[in-house]
């Protein structure tokens, strides 16, 4: 890929190993609701990581056909999965000969 490098990829995953370490760190003691909070967090956790996961993709794919990926990223902020797909069907088209 084109957008990846080794100093994105560790920063994203030192970022996430950080953000466990302090939910882990953090007990739930016996109640049901720390549970469910620290359930929450975790799949905050790992849906924003697989967003930002997505859209590094997307840069990497409009890179490679000279698309702008920017004008895509508000949308993609509201309803990631949609706009994933418009944006695969918008670089699918096929171009005017």
């Amino acid at each position: 890929m084109y957008v990846w490098s080794k100093r994105i990829v560790i920063g994203l995953l030192a970022a996430f190993a950080i953000l466990l370490a302090w939910f882990l760190l953090q007990s739930p003691g016996a109640a049901s609701s720390n549970l469910k909070i620290h359930t929450t967090r975790w799949i905050t956790l790992n849906y924003t990581g697989l967003v930002i996961w997505v859209f590094v993709w997307m840069i990497d794919q409009a890179r490679v056909r000279a698309k702008n990926v920017w004008i895509w990223l508000v949308p993609f902020l509201f309803a990631p999965l949609p706009v994933l797909m418009l944006f695969i069907l918008y670089l699918q088209r096929k171009l005017p000969a």
